[in-house]
């Protein structure tokens, strides 16, 4: 699996990093970006973290 940000959409709230910061981090830019592989481990997290998404930016594929 592979997580995605669409930084366009992105505004920056940091929820994704506080859910899942093995995955998520906030870039130079103040806004979220994949830093990390979606492993088995953390998969649930970075589910949680596309479904809480206020603007929903965030795209896992299988």
């Amino acid at each position: 699996m592979k997580a995605y940000v669409d930084k366009s959409g992105c505004i920056g709230c940091g929820l994704c990093c506080e859910i899942c910061p093995s995955v998520f981090a906030m870039g130079d830019d103040g806004l979220a970006e994949v830093y990390g592989e979606v492993t088995n481990e953390n998969a649930a997290e970075v589910e949680e973290a596309r479904i809480r998404c206020p603007v929903s930016v965030i795209s896992v594929e299988m």
